[in-house]
């Protein structure tokens, strides 16, 4: 059976996971990005030309961890090993079910969850597919339990972030000069931060391996290099007295216009490491158990050309379609200016990284949108618009049941189809 149809199996994978992948780029790179759009940091263009670097840096250098989860960490399969066909079906209804989601959900402008789409499709189909005790819920339970602790966590960070920017640079005598003076700093720790992340887990899988003390001189020294480029950009910055008439702090966002254009670059690295594992986790088990003629091997190796088909569809999504959800983040929560973005892209990026490095597949979406509510809530209740917010979490609720009732359809029609 594996080896009478292997060859359209993998064929198959690789397109329902580009599409899958293509989903992402429309959906969740446009949320990485709103920030910085809305905050009028960087224009749409500008947005798509640094997430296809760094989206795509990010998938391939630090996207390994977290697909090993996607790929066997949700369902237990030792019950089929007589049949992997199932699998497969398996695998393909998934990538197609959250594939039709994605687009669904990008037409409407939801910022919907890619990680949650995914899961709700393995999981459905696994119910039907080979019993409700294949699921593993302890593991779908802290999946679970991370949509609440990320957003929570990105927004206490992105609080406490603009708390600190209000206190040192916005609310002081000065702000213009102070913000010459500390923005810099912000900018060490982006730096630091994404570039100890990347040594940490993005590098074993192209096999270098370095010692803890290794890897955090080279992220200090990365933090250092990025600091002195982003102190040269806002010393090229022109300032002028008079545009602060309308707007107090005109020339102060100018500087954290900067710091924006280097967190939106840590955001895109972030989301590519963390959500290219949706897209290729499926494609991975695919490719393996045709490989090995329906053996379910525990660990089966992530091949580069795969990390590669699910980069560029990611790229190609944002390029394509990524524009209706931008709008959503950048200016449907709550009003954001380049010093509200900065910190609520850096919390989000800190998050994900953070979970990335442990392997758990959290939502950027979620982490996102609860960094965008943290500063929000910095300015007041009344700087949100609950509205928005209101569609969002509805959004989120509809997410896991449709992905698997999508797949639960796809996975019968590949079982008529096929055997």
């Amino acid at each position: 059976m594996i080896m009478e149809y292997g060859l359209i199996f993998i064929v198959l994978a690789c397109v329902f996971g580009f599409f899958m992948a293509w989903g992402v780029g429309a959906n969740d790179v446009a949320n990485a990005m709103g920030t910085s759009v809305g905050s009028k940091a960087i224009t749409v263009k500008q947005a798509i030309i640094i997430a296809v670097f760094f989206e795509f840096a990010g998938a391939f250098l630090a996207g390994g961890e977290v697909t090993a989860t996607i790929r066997k960490g949700i369902i237990e399969t030792s019950s089929i090993s007589s049949s992997p066909e199932i699998l497969v079906y398996g695998m393909l209804a998934a990538l197609l079910a959250a594939g039709i989601w994605l687009l669904v959900a990008s037409r409407l402008g939801w910022p919907v969850s890619t990680t949650h789409t995914i899961v709700g499709a393995i999981v459905g189909f696994a119910m039907v597919g080979i019993g409700v005790d294949a699921v593993k819920w302890g593991k779908i339970g802290t999946i679970v339990s991370s949509w609440v602790v990320s957003p929570v966590l990105a927004g206490s960070i992105a609080y406490a972030l603009f708390f600190s920017v209000q206190k040192l640079i916005l609310g002081t005598a000065d702000p213009l000069k102070n913000a010459k003076r500390y923005v810099p700093y912000y900018i060490f720790l982006v730096g630091f931060i994404i570039a100890l992340v990347t040594l940490m887990k993005g590098l074993k899988h192209v096999g270098i391996h370095l010692e803890t003390g290794e890897n955090i001189m080279i992220a200090l020294l990365t933090g250092v290099i990025v600091m002195f480029i982003g102190k040269y950009f806002i010393s090229k910055l022109t300032f002028d007295p008079a545009a602060d008439d309308d707007f107090h702090f005109t020339n102060v966002e100018k500087i954290f216009g900067v710091l924006m254009i280097v967190t939106a670059c840590a955001m895109a690295f972030a989301h590519g490491s963390n959500d290219v594992a949706n897209a290729i986790g499926p494609v991975a088990a695919v490719i393996s158990i045709v490989g090995s003629g329906g053996e379910l091997a525990q660990k089966s190796p992530l091949p580069v050309w795969v990390l590669f088909l699910g980069a560029s569809g990611i790229v190609i999504g944002l390029v394509t379609y990524g524009h209706k959800v931008m709008a959503t983040i950048g200016t449907g929560i709550t009003e954001l200016t380049p010093s509200r973005g900065f910190a609520a892209t850096l919390a989000a990026a800190t998050t994900v990284v953070i979970a990335s490095g442990s392997g758990l597949p959290i939502s950027t979406t979620h982490t996102l949108v609860g960094a965008v509510l943290g500063v929000g809530l910095a300015r007041g209740i009344a700087a949100l618009n609950l509205n928005v917010i209101r569609t969002i979490f509805m959004s989120w609720v509809i997410t896991l049941p449709a992905g698997a009732i999508l797949s639960i359809i796809f996975f019968f029609a590949l079982k008529a189809i096929f055997s």
